[in-house]
């Protein structure tokens, strides 16, 4: 497919990528409230918990699925204001906590990272179980997103109600991605990222002693250590390096076989140029690229609300959604 020409034009403030980014994420405050948390209980005798809200319209047979990313949760703003112009459009959505995101420790030793993909598939065994959804649309964020994408391209027979899905400030090879939070301009982010991740192993490492120790944890200086650490070994993967390269979504994206919108800012300092997937997209009969100038990480802020990823998303399944 052609790339997409993007119409996003930034308020000139917000033209600055990083004060795109920290707006977007720590000052929006998004009016929309969940009206019911199911927890959804996994094969493995794990949880994740998952955030609904209800269509206005009785008994809607529409759905959109919304996965956060790196240390988030269902509640963030950008995932409110991702379910609040779908719900307006009639419009369930189920936003998804990933394991141990919902406020509570899952019950394993692992939780969940770029490429788990099942807990994706037990969300839709278990939403298509329920027999009334018949066109699905499915949303990821960052991390959320590599996941989305990822499991679009690995999976051979997807379920005929998913239409459409959306993937936003996508890092697509997860260890250039990771070189590039690791700069020097990316120092409050990383660090932030670093904190909270900290603060979960300390956590985990109170309920499975056996399994991390504190000095441990304390001794990582950088989000490749704790991948090394963690990450990776708690999900089966030799090392970080084994992680990155078996969950990055890059190596899929070709295999997509319904309409998917890759809306990538250019000046994203997240993402490294393979999240730029240009001549993928250009052989691609499903993967549209759209690479507005401005927008920062999730921050594609305009005068008026929503903001234009959201306003974007919902134009693309409009026009692209399968029948």
């Amino acid at each position: 497919m052609p790339i997409l020409e993007s119409t996003y034009k930034s308020p000139v403030i917000f033209r600055n990528a990083h004060i795109s980014t920290i707006y977007a994420a720590v000052l929006r405050k998004v009016k929309f409230e969940s009206h019911e948390r199911e927890r959804l209980e996994l094969v493995d005798q794990d949880f994740l918990d998952i955030d609904w809200t209800y269509s206005k319209k009785k008994n809607s047979n529409k759905l959109i699925i919304l996965l956060h990313g790196l240390a988030g949760d269902a509640q963030r703003p950008y995932m409110r204001g991702m379910a609040k112009q779908f719900f307006q459009q009639g419009y369930d959505a189920a936003a998804i906590n990933f394991r141990s995101c919902s406020g509570e420790i899952n019950r394993l030793y692992r939780s969940y990272n770029a490429g788990a993909t099942e807990d994706l598939t037990a969300v839709l065994d278990h939403v298509i179980a329920k027999d009334h959804y018949k066109e699905i649309i499915l949303a990821g964020f960052s991390l959320g997103g590599n996941l989305l994408l990822k499991y679009l391209g690995e999976t051979h027979d997807l379920p005929s109600e998913i239409k459409a899905s959306i993937a936003i400030s996508t890092p697509c090879d997860l260890k250039s991605s990771l070189e590039e939070l690791s700069e020097t301009r990316n120092y409050l982010y990383s660090k932030r990222f670093e904190k909270n991740l900290k603060e979960d192993l300390f956590a985990r490492q109170e309920a499975f002693p056996e399994h991390l120790k504190r000095e441990d944890i304390s001794n990582c200086n950088s989000l490749l250590a704790i991948d090394e650490l963690y990450t990776s070994k708690a999900h089966g993967y030799k090392s970080a390096s084994d992680y990155y390269k078996k969950c990055s979504c890059l190596q899929f994206l070709s295999d997509i076989s319904i309409p998917t919108l890759l809306l990538n800012a250019k000046d994203d300092t997240f993402l490294s140029d393979n999240s730029y997937p240009v001549t993928i997209a250009q052989e691609s009969e499903f993967l549209y690229l759209e690479m507005p100038k401005h927008g920062g990480h999730v921050g594609f802020i305009q005068n008026k609300a929503p903001y234009y990823h959201e306003k974007r998303a919902l134009e693309f399944v409009k026009t692209y959604a399968k029948k």
